[in-house]
């Protein structure tokens, strides 16, 4: 059977349904140790501590310290339709979860949907065998039909009156066919690799490209230097994307309340949060990986950088105006691994330009935020420490941070390095002037409200943003050979 309602006489038996991967595209345990640990940095500690008294302690332990908010879950709509037309027909239901009682009951009183809730207690991990012997014992052998996911279900399944499955495989469909006769499938598996490629946000990885900007001011761009930029732009996109994962792990509160960042993949459930669990250390290790076959700088380098990111998603961005400090410079520093990488050393103007260009970019993704959080009548930014009432002075930031980036290449212009490097330097003010332009443009497209959340990845998609760095590249070709 696929998806159909049985007839009324299998109305004697109750429709028992898991919650995990199941009535929830997620597991409420990850998403009650992440829920904690956006508020405590200390719950891996508070979390190893409990786990080593048993997992129903953990378990127990993690709902206690920090419930997620029920009411935004990622609930499978399908199962729920299940449900609600089994009861449509007089039938009983019960939510029966490995998942803590105390989160059962509350996910039970939120939906309306179960007539019994029965958990995880202190002692007793209700999965697998423990689950199917607990069914047996309350509603007898054969008195339930059984709604699950996983293979610790095929347990209970062996000794249901029939099975129904969610998202399951081809190959895993078979195996419940094997334990139960009688099976309806419900969701079909929804692909695997394109929600983690979203989770790693591969169109950031365009902000990398920063990593090759020593050897093209220092005009020094040969084979070996572009491998080792190459390696250096590999290393920061995958630490950047561990990054990301982790980020989306602490917000997933905040990006469900979220008019955009609800459909992130782990927020809205196509990403089960225990696969991002698994992919933010592996990121993290391939990225640090591919950075210590550069050197052991480099390794220090964006070790740092992904420390800088921890203490942001874990601390600092909740911090008004530090947030923006840290922005700016995560966005330098790919500058500094660059000429790290290569062995050519920073100019002090090239730094200094990248300081306030890079903090008025920063300055520009939290006026995008506050603009957003106007149109949406709140008051109050989720996770972060800004309200309606900064918009004013955040604008002004990033106005004039823009500006004195443009201040500091027009005094660069002037030195004798510029001379010297230059056949024609009078065509970099020309670069000024775009530049000028540039920047003030993305404060006006931001206070009216079609600034992206990211403004570097929206001046790659902007028409008008593409041919003003064209025009810019034109004039410094043209003061290069002209």
């Amino acid at each position: 059977m696929n998806g159909k309602m049985r007839d009324s006489g299998t109305k004697d038996s109750v429709l028992v349904v898991d919650l995990d991967g199941t009535l929830l595209r997620s597991d409420m345990l990850f998403e009650c140790f992440w829920a904690s640990a956006a508020r405590n940095w200390r719950t891996p500690i508070i979390a190893a501590k409990a786990l080593s008294q048993g997992i129903p302690e953990l378990k127990r332990a993690l709902a206690e310290t920090a419930c997620p908010d029920i009411a935004r879950l990622p609930y499978n709509a399908e199962v729920i339709a299940h449900i609600e037309a089994w009861r449509a027909e007089g039938g009983k239901t019960a939510l029966v979860t490995a998942s803590d009682q105390i989160l059962a009951d509350k996910i039970a009183a939120h939906l309306g949907l179960f007539d019994e809730v029965f958990g995880t207690e202190p002692g007793n991990n209700l999965k697998a065998e423990r689950k199917a012997e607990f069914l047996d014992n309350h509603y007898g052998p054969g008195g339930y039909i059984y709604v699950g996911d996983s293979h610790a279900d095929l347990k209970v399944w062996s000794r249901a009156k029939a099975a129904v499955t969610v998202g399951a495989t081809g190959g895993f469909r078979a195996k419940v066919a094997e334990v139960n006769a009688d099976v309806t499938h419900l969701s079909p598996p929804e692909p695997f690799f394109l929600p983690i490629l979203k989770a790693m946000r591969l169109h950031q990885w365009l902000k990398n490209v920063l990593v090759f900007i020593p050897v093209m001011a220092s005009q020094s761009l040969g084979l070996e230097s572009f491998l080792q930029c190459l390696l250096a732009f590999v290393a920061f996109g995958l630490v950047a994307s561990s990054g990301y994962v982790l980020n989306d792990l602490l917000d997933l509160g905040p990006d469900r309340a979220h008019a955009r960042k609800c459909r992130r993949p782990m927020a809205s459930g196509r990403l089960q949060v225990p696969h991002g669990t698994v992919l933010f250390p592996v990121l993290l290790l391939l990225g640090l990986g591919t950075a210590a076959t550069l050197s052991a700088t480099f390794l220090g380098v964006i070790a740092f950088y992904f420390l800088m990111t921890m203490s942001y998603s874990l601390w600092l961005k909740r911090k008004v105006i530090v947030d923006i400090c840290v922005l700016a410079g995560l966005y330098t520093l790919r500058i500094v691994a660059g000429g790290v990488a290569t062995g050519i050393p920073l100019s002090l103007w090239l730094l200094a330009f990248s300081m306030f260009f890079f903090f008025s970019l920063a300055a520009v993704k939290r006026q995008a935020e506050l603009v957003h959080l106007k149109s949406t009548g709140q008051e109050k930014a989720a996770g972060r420490g800004y309200g309606l009432e900064d918009l004013p002075i955040i604008t002004q930031i990033a106005t004039s941070s823009g500006l004195l980036s443009v201040l500091v290449l027009a005094l660069y212009i002037n030195t004798p390095d510029i001379r010297e490097n230059y056949m024609s330097p009078t065509y970099l003010w020309g670069v000024c002037g775009l530049l000028l332009f540039w920047v003030t443009r993305m404060v006006f497209v931001t206070h009216r409200g079609k600034m992206d959340d990211d403004p570097m990845v929206f001046a790659v998609t902007d028409r008008t943003s593409q041919a003003t760095f064209l025009a810019m590249l034109t004039l410094a070709a043209g003061a290069l050979f002209l």
